[in-house]
């Protein structure tokens, strides 16, 4: 996925892409996908380029140009395909719908040659408003239709010769989902490029007039189209959806519906997953070192050390999370492509607005669960400049799926059983915070800026298919392998590296004990920070310093200090029990308390290096800044609280 500034390039590897697209060669005509937000726009540009952008059926998902190259046949026309931000008109509120006009509406070489306007034919009406305005300009346009299998359950059927004719542009059915009608669109395309721009339609006096004369034309023009294309069938009154909105919804038993939700995730999450994690723990610890000592045998000391006591213990380890996030980004991906995730909004909304955080605010909240880094841009969906700062320095408090491999191990190590219901419990903590720091910053910071309400299409349930499930999922699990094959893997080897150099004792590189490691003294340094916080061992600060980089990192710093350790002692402990023994240490017995400080520590403090630079790139360095100081300071305090209270109770 690119930002569209010029001629795209191809995109460089990052931990946090959306996936690989795929660059049209420069002059290939340009299609655009525009269209209202959650009509399935970004599912129609994975269906045709093949980038596997992310999907979901709840607005918001798309709030950057995803543009890759789009072949019909493999030896035909090749299109440069554009996927826009979502907007309901041209005259723009917010900075994506702005992106999305000047590409549409300013004459530039990314101009669109033609735009695919895809509306839904539950909600036409919506949809045609923009098309409205694509007609006021000499511009090429096709409409597909999207969702008419739901608007027929609603009892409507949208016949699109009848809307063509009423429209005078070509208009279309198709599935994304399904990956029909495809090929109707090509040709469609097709057509409409071998003829030149068409005539530009006048609503309005036709002058500089009344702008509501044009707006009152418009809108008469949208009727009589939908009146002209749209029959109406008699349907049931109260649907089994109604039915289900009012519970999942209300006001009361809606946030219970969602948090018992969430808490049947990790629940399933963690017990499934468990033993494939002990598997690929086996194999890592048993096989492959084995091997890899044995063929490393006769190497220097220093690349055997590399390879076993870094890559393989500090990667290996993180790679047998795997399992776990693949299960996790599967279950989340069948809540999003249900439609549930957007009531989920609805009711969040309510909360955030009470507590006087900007309704929109939740949509880059929510994507902040999975990754940081997008929803700091997708804050580009608020308004108000004051608004989008507020809301980008409340996202690294949302728990991102790179700290869910530390909460479960923590978990699973220290409470075994109770293991899901303590990561629900630090999604939970992560909510809390994201509310009491947010009322905070409004009382203090922001106390004159208004409450913006959340205007949310409701998507209609559908049944998950395995086929979009099965995308995200893949898309995400991307992102974390690909963090893992690099961020963690440079870690990894800088991690090695100090751990290897002495400061003390005389030793050689590669022969120290790691405690007389530059690793060990500069982790030392910062340890007694957390004696209030009863994690002062200089194993776990260190662990907390290679965790700005990537939260991920946290494991593999642990695998290799411990790996080390193991080797020096000619020990073979397991990293769960290694762990548990410097905790009880470092907390006088009370390692339930002090692991469950570690955990809010790190649920709260800095960010990931690439979220800084996210925060940077959207709201300025001094604004990031100030936001890594604060979430320090709310995490040091958090995790003093958190320990010194759970010692109370032993």
């Amino acid at each position: 996925m690119t930002q569209l500034a010029g001629r795209p390039q191809a995109p460089g590897p990052s931990c946090h892409a959306d996936g690989t697209t795929r660059v049209a060669p420069a002059g290939t005509p340009i299609v655009a996908l525009a269209g209202t937000p959650n009509v399935g726009k970004s599912t129609l540009f994975n269906a045709l380029t093949g980038a596997r952008r992310t999907m979901g059926n709840w607005p918001g998902t798309t709030v950057e140009v995803g543009r890759g190259l789009w072949r019909p046949e493999p030896s035909g026309t090749a299109y440069d395909l554009v996927d826009l931000p979502g907007a309901y008109s041209l005259d723009a509120t917010s900075p994506d719908e702005e992106l999305t006009r000047d590409l549409i509406v300013t004459p530039s070489d990314q101009r669109p040659d033609i735009v695919v306007l895809v509306a839904d034919a539950a909600h036409l009406s919506r949809s045609l408003y923009l098309l409205a305005e694509l007609r006021e300009r000499e511009q090429r346009v096709v409409v597909a239709l999207t969702m008419t299998d739901v608007a027929a359950r609603r009892g409507i059927t949208v016949d699109p010769r009848r809307l063509s004719a009423a429209t005078g542009v070509p208009v279309l059915a198709l599935d994304p989902r399904a990956r029909t009608g495809l090929a109707t669109l090509a040709h469609a395309i097709a057509d409409v490029l071998a003829h030149p721009h068409p005539a530009a339609r006048t609503f309005g006096p036709g002058h500089a007039g009344d702008s509501l004369d044009q707006a009152d034309e418009r809108f008469a023009w949208l009727d009589a189209a939908v009146d002209a294309a749209v029959d109406r069938h008699a349907q049931v009154r109260r649907t089994w959806s109604d039915r289900v909105d009012a519970l999942v919804m209300h006001r009361v038993l809606g946030p219970v519906v969602f948090l018992a939700v969430m808490w049947l995730v990790f629940q399933v999450t963690t017990t499934v997953a468990a033993p494939l994690q002990d598997v690929l723990d086996r194999l890592f610890s048993g096989p492959v070192t084995e091997v890899a000592n044995s063929v490393l045998a006769q190497a220097p000391t220093l690349v055997r050390g590399l390879v076993v006591d870094g890559l393989i213990a500090g990667v290996g380890m993180l790679l047998t999370f795997v399992p776990l996030m693949a299960l996790m980004f599967l279950l989340l991906a069948l809540l999003e492509d249900s439609g549930y995730m957007a009531r989920a909004a609805v009711v969040a909304d309510r909360t955030m607005r009470a507590m006087g955080l900007p309704g929109r605010a939740f949509l880059p909240l929510i994507v902040g669960f999975g990754c940081n880094v997008p929803a700091i841009a997708a804050t580009r969906v608020l308004s108000g400049a004051r608004q989008r700062v507020l809301t980008a320095l409340l996202v690294p408090f949302t728990s991102c799926s790179a700290r869910l491999t530390v909460y479960v191990m923590l978990a699973t190590t220290f409470f075994q059983d109770w293991a899901g219901t303590v990561v629900f419990g630090m999604y939970l903590l992560s909510i809390l915070l994201v509310i009491v720091v947010g009322f905070g910053l409004r009382r203090t910071l922001w106390r004159t800026m208004g409450s913006e309400p959340l205007l949310l299409d409701l998507p209609a349930y559908q049944r998950p298919t395995v086929r979009v499930m099965s995308a995200v999922t893949w898309v995400r699990l991307q992102g974390f392998l690909r963090t893992a094959g690099g961020v963690v893997v440079a870690t990894v080897c800088i991690v090695w590296l100090l751990q290897a150099v002495p400061v003390r004792g005389g030793a050689a590189i590669g022969e120290a004990r790691i405690e007389d490691s530059a690793y060990a003294a500069v982790s030392g340094a910062v340890a007694p920070v957390f004696g209030p916080a009863g994690f002062a061992q200089w194993q776990t600060a260190g662990a907390l310093v290679t965790g700005f980089v990537a939260k991920e990192a946290v494991i593999s710093s642990w695998a290799q200090t411990y790996a080390v350790s193991d080797a020096e002692q000619g020990a073979g402990t397991p990293l769960g029990e290694a762990i548990r023994t410097d905790f009880v240490a470092s907390s006088d017995g009370h390692a339930g308390a002090a692991v469950l400080a570690f955990m809010a520590f790190l649920l709260a403090y800095t960010p990931c290096v690439a979220t800084l630079a996210a925060q940077r790139r959207e709201i300025g360095w001094r604004w990031a800044l100030f936001g890594m100081g604060m979430q320090l300071a709310v995490a040091w305090v958090l995790a003093v609280v958190v320990f010194q209270i759970g010692k109370l109770f032993g």
